[in-house]
């Protein structure tokens, strides 16, 4: 396994497309922005609804389309799509389109899905967490088939789009799961501490020739980065949280990248 700390730190941002941002054509031009100005990714929060009093929330799905259409190095990605309430066919179909839109640039992020919405039981969606870990499991392992080459066309990346795994930790059972994948997405972390735990557990679990694994951690703007990257980060998003303001993104977007220290750009 190639350590985190071997690896170069890239930025991103990590948006809720909700309220000011549930426009996917103002989704579109912050992407813009931020391929302009450096940063290395865009990734959209994947919900329903959420609470109130947040009112507008746009499908990050069609609006990933739009920003692939739109840029050509950013990656991208839904952070995260709860495998449990959707169909795994249809969604290999729909990760395999944008990943040959994009030119090879998704990013799938997936996790068990929250509750705490309501946007599981009004719709009649799997609730029991177990469940939503069997089908999480089940559905990953049929999705790399499809990508696999059960249906065509094929996903640009091979051997198949990565996959990040939301977990929280100090919960062994997440970890396992995204130590058998490419990445994970470590959910209300209480600081680079316990970071640094996560990735040695995860380091502890993945062969050395088992390659690459991206360590992805959400931090408000004005976050000191360093000691996540000392930690293990290799990607760090920068959350507005659920509702986002255009002017404060924009602001973030056309500083923070540039003013922190990326010798590899």
């Amino acid at each position: 396994m190639t350590l985190p700390a071997e690896r170069d730190l890239r930025r991103g941002l990590y948006l809720a497309p909700f309220d000011q941002l549930a426009d996917p054509r103002t989704l579109v031009e912050l992407a813009v922005a931020a391929e302009a100005n450096g940063w290395d990714g865009v990734f959209l929060w994947d919900h329903i609804l959420w609470r109130p009093p947040v009112r507008a929330v746009a499908d990050p799905w069609i609006a990933l389309s739009a920003i692939a259409a739109h840029t050509e190095r950013i990656r991208l990605g839904p952070l995260v799509t709860p495998l449990s309430r959707r169909r795994v066919h249809k969604l290999a179909r729909e990760t395999a389109t944008l990943d040959q839109l994009s030119g090879g640039r998704l990013i799938l992020g997936v996790g068990l899905g929250s509750s705490g919405n309501g946007e599981l039981e009004r719709f009649g969606e799997v609730v029991d967490p177990r469940e939503r870990a069997h089908r999480l499991d089940d559905g990953l392992a049929r999705l790399n088939q499809f990508w696999a080459g059960e249906f065509e066309p094929r996903p640009v990346q091979q051997p198949r789009v990565p996959i990040w795994v939301a977990a929280r930790w100090p919960n062994r059972r997440p970890i396992r799961r995204a130590a058998r994948w490419d990445g994970i997405f470590p959910i209300e972390l209480t600081g680079p501490e316990a970071l640094a735990e996560l990735v040695d557990a995860i380091t502890r679990q993945r062969p050395d020739e088992s390659g690459p694994f991206d360590v992805a951690v959400d931090l408000d703007p004005d976050t000191e980065i360093a000691p996540w990257q000392e930690a293990g980060a290799t990607w760090i998003l920068t959350d507005f949280g659920p509702q986002p303001q255009v002017e404060r993104v924009l602001d973030v977007i056309e500083h923070g990248a540039r003013d922190t220290n990326r010798e590899h750009r």
